[in-house]
């Protein structure tokens, strides 16, 4: 009894610490394998050498033959396939516990630091060393171990392991007996002095059995492969996230506002001004521009053309007889007259 409570207890572990599809497979291993294996192979494969018959009389004929027919016996290489299967399980159910007893050390270590109240510099940097060491282990609310950094490689690793002993188990029962039983196997072998016939006891139900465990073999190399896809991806979206979160961080600090920027002026604010001068009013220029005027009207009267000044003086004769529409308007004419 003592033994299937600490099975008991592995059992549970190792469903604690694994995915949904390893629990299934796990379920597949014990239940659809060595369970129906421990139940029914015995007696479909009790009689297996016992029932063994030759047709001859040659002394050690029927053993050499049996040997040939079966290298290793049904029964047994189906436990040593089990055997290998579920050692990297053990393997990574064994880095768990490892693990585990770490974070209590780490701990029972931390809340001792924390009890002495002191401010001393080493106090203080062992327990940092103590808090960085505890951030590698990742743990859930309940206080199970997550399935991330060194954990998850072992995982993957151990996941790896099963699927490569399943396909070569499979492969090598193929090469070893096939997949079904013959009733009769020819034999030609020393010291048997001639071919010989040997029948095989209840081929039938042999054949069902082998049947039945090679596709619960092919069904557990199904979940390992299924099994490592989703944590390869699991794994991958975990890098993408990080990535991703931390370019974020980058752009919200690269977009927080900082002081504003100097500005740039093409000139100093006290500075005396580069801009050109207006130009002052030339009164010599004024003067020539009226003289040529003049000797332009001139020229048009001796000539009996129509001088240029009268459309203007026209023009201003109308606007001083036009009556002014303000009535303060001739008042502030005769103030800046």
């Amino acid at each position: 009894m003592g033994d299937w409570g600490f099975l008991e207890k592995l059992l549970d572990q190792v469903q604690e610490h694994s995915t949904v599809i390893g629990k299934i497979w796990l379920t597949v291993l014990f239940i659809f394998r060595i369970l129906i294996l421990g139940l029914a192979g015995e007696s479909v494969w009790g009689d297996e050498q016992s029932d063994f018959v030759c047709n001859t009389k040659q002394p050690g004929c029927t053993n050499v033959c049996y040997d040939k027919a079966f290298p290793i016996s049904h029964i047994r290489y189906w436990v040593l396939q089990f055997l290998f299967v579920s050692t990297p399980t053990l393997i990574y159910l064994g880095h768990v516990v490892y693990l585990s007893r770490q974070e209590e050390k780490l701990k029972q270590q931390e809340s001792e630091l924390r009890a002495i109240h002191s401010k001393d510099p080493k106090i203080e940097q062992a327990l940092a060393l103590v808090e960085k060491k505890m951030s590698k282990i990742y743990v859930t609310e309940d206080g199970r171990l997550k399935i991330r950094g060194a954990l998850m490689w072992t995982y993957i690793i151990s996941v790896v392991c099963k699927s490569i002993f399943e396909a070569g188990f499979l492969v090598g029962q193929w090469y070893l007996y096939g997949f079904s039983m013959v009733p009769r196997y020819v034999c030609q072998r020393d010291p048997c002095p001639h071919q010989v016939d040997c029948f095989i006891s209840r081929p039938t139900e042999k054949s069902i059995f082998i049947i039945f465990m090679l596709v619960m073999g092919l069904i557990s190399l199904i979940l390992n492969l299924l099994e490592l896809f989703h944590l390869c991806c699991k794994h991958l979206l975990g890098n993408i996230k990080k990535v991703s979160a931390s370019a974020r961080d980058a752009f919200a600090d690269d977009m927080v506002p900082g002081p504003y920027p100097p500005k740039h002026y093409s000139f100093l604010p006290m500075a005396e001004s580069h801009t050109p001068p207006y130009q002052a009013y030339n009164k010599l220029s004024s003067e020539q521009n009226w003289a040529n005027l003049n000797n332009e009207e001139n020229l048009a009267l001796s000539s009996g053309s129509r001088p240029l000044s009268e459309p203007y003086a026209a023009r201003a004769a109308g606007a001083a007889e036009r009556p002014c529409s303000r009535p303060g308007s001739s008042a502030s004419k005769k103030q800046y007259v």
